[in-house]
């Protein structure tokens, strides 16, 4: 309930979700954009054959990792991020259902939901220990958390800056 913290998750979530309004994963990339994001997963190619084909790219991206079945189940787009955290994976899918008492692996379009998707990022805030992190400014720290890397890191304390200075007012 702090304003910090408060402000923290606004700003994270938000750089998440374009502000509310990509509850889902955009994933469509060009070829350098795939050799940025993913370089040990798109190389040379590759990367051009699967440019700007978001089930292609979240397939290769995520299938085998997070829960998720081999590329060719096509877990990887089918639990691709959604909501104000961009859930993603079928680990994250499965548990954060089991915790809210819906069954978000046979319905993963519910975490796109407006209810869902901010339910989905209080569960993922809380169960993976953000919140210490919030309150320690450690904002590196809680971007690898989220993101799984430092995407955004500016943009997320910017928005940060702007929800705590509205929060104080």
């Amino acid at each position: 309930t702090a304003p910090l913290t408060i402000a923290v998750m606004m700003g994270q979530f938000s750089e998440e979700c374009g502000a509310g309004l990509e509850m889902v994963e955009n994933l469509n990339y060009s070829a350098d954009g795939l050799r940025r994001t993913w370089p040990t997963h798109f190389t040379g190619t590759m990367a051009q054959r699967y440019a700007h084909n978001p089930r292609m790219i979240a397939d290769i991206a995520y299938g085998g990792r997070m829960g998720n079945r081999d590329e060719a189940s096509g877990d990887g787009f089918r639990f691709r991020g959604r909501g104000c955290i961009q859930l993603t994976g079928h680990d994250g899918y499965y548990h954060a259902g089991k915790a809210l008492g819906v069954d978000f692996v046979m319905n993963p379009d519910l975490v796109k939901t407006p209810e869902y998707a901010v339910m989905s990022a209080a569960w993922f805030w809380t169960t993976h220990k953000c919140g210490p992190l919030a309150l320690a400014g450690d904002d590196s720290a809680l971007c690898k958390r989220i993101n799984g890397g430092l995407f955004g890191l500016q943009e997320r304390i910017h928005l940060t800056t702007q929800a705590y200075t509205a929060l104080t007012i």
